[in-house]
C-alpha cells in the first residue's frame, strides 16, 4: 500500500497547512494510484510528516525552505502518467500548506520510489501487487464511507 513522507524545515508550513497537509497528501496518493476512496484503502495510505530541527536544512545558496515528499508505491503502481501528475498535485498540496505561490514549486521535490514485487510485508505477510489489484476491484462498487 502507499506512504508518503514529507520532511520540511521548521514552520514553514502555516497552522491550518500543517493541520490538513498529511491526510491531503495521502488521499492525493490514492487518487493518483487509482485505488477505490473507501475507509479501507485510506486507513492503508500512511502519511508522515517530518519536521527537521533549528538549522537542520540548507542549500549552498540560500536558506528558504525546501520540501521533500518521499512517496512509496509497489513497483507498477503508477504509470509514468500518474507519477507526473502525482508529482504536480503533491508539489501545488505542499505549496498550500506552506502558504507559497507556484513560483517556489522548484523548492519542492517528490521522489517515488518504487517497492519491488516481494519486498513489501504487511500483517506478517509479504503483499503483491496482483492482491492488491484484485482487492482494489472488489472495493471499486464501495461507498466512500464504507
Amino acid at each position: 500500500m502507499p506512504m508518503i513522507r514529507l520532511t520540511v524545515p521548521p514552520g514553514s508550513l502555516t497552522e491550518e497547512g500543517r493541520k490538513t497537509v498529511q491526510r491531503k497528501l495521502a488521499t492525493v496518493l490514492l487518487r493518483w494510484e487509482g485505488a477505490p476512496d473507501t475507509a479501507f484503502f485510506r486507513a492503508q495510505a500512511w502519511s508522515y510528516l517530518v519536521e527537521l530541527p533549528e538549522g537542520a536544512q540548507t542549500t549552498a545558496e540560500d536558506d528558504a525552505p525546501r520540501f521533500l515528499v518521499d512517496v512509496t508505491v509497489p513497483q507498477g503502481a503508477l504509470s509514468e502518467r500518474r507519477k507526473a501528475g502525482l508529482t504536480e498535485e503533491a508539489t501545488t498540496t505542499v505549496l498550500d500548506a506552506a502558504g507559497l505561490s507556484q513560483d517556489a514549486a522548484p523548492r519542492v521535490w517528490v521522489l517515488v520510489h518504487e517497492q519491488p514485487e516481494g519486498t513489501w510485508g504487511a500483517g506478517g505477510s509479504v503483499i503483491r501487487y496482483a492482491d492488491l489489484v484484485a482487492l482494489a476491484q472488489e472495493n471499486r462498487g464501495q461507498r466512500a464511507d464504507a
